[in-house]
């Protein structure tokens, strides 16, 4: 499965994986939230990461981005879920764009468990997300770093 390089040409593609993923996985999260951060992820944070996608065909199936060793942002499209997609997005970026570092939100377990099954370790936790919201963050680092 390779992954690709994203353009800008692809972000109205990967919103709507974001958008897909999140309400599969992120039940926590109020529709306003989801609402009040879509924009933000299209404007704002697409420009902050480095993006690498997977495609099935012609379509975008997953992606990543990376930013300052951290993984920003990790999003399978639902149908797709389960396919590995996921654990080579995270190889990639690790390989490849020094990702060593994520964030996860406490209230998505399956998450946590992926991150841990593809050599993460929990080290911390923050009563608040990077928006200041009161969804619990867990700080994880790759083993051995």
């Amino acid at each position: 499965m390779d992954v690709l390089e994203v353009t800008k040409d692809n972000y109205q593609e990967l919103i709507e994986i974001w958008e897909a993923s999140v309400r599969a996985t992120h039940d926590f999260l109020p529709e306003e939230s989801i609402l009040e951060l879509k924009p933000l992820i299209l404007q704002h944070y697409f420009d902050a990461v480095a993006l690498r996608c997977t495609k099935q065909g012609e379509e975008i199936s997953g992606f990543i981005g990376v930013a300052d060793s951290n993984i920003e942002m990790l999003f399978i499209k639902p149908q797709h879920f389960g396919e590995g997609i996921g654990r080579n997005l995270v190889k990639h970026a690790v390989d490849n764009l020094n990702a060593s570092k994520v964030d996860v939100n406490e209230q998505n377990p399956n998450a946590i468990g992926f991150y841990e099954k593809v050599g993460f370790k929990k080290v911390g936790r923050s009563e608040l997300d990077g928006q200041g919201n009161p969804f619990p963050l867990i700080h994880m680092v790759r083993k051995g770093i």
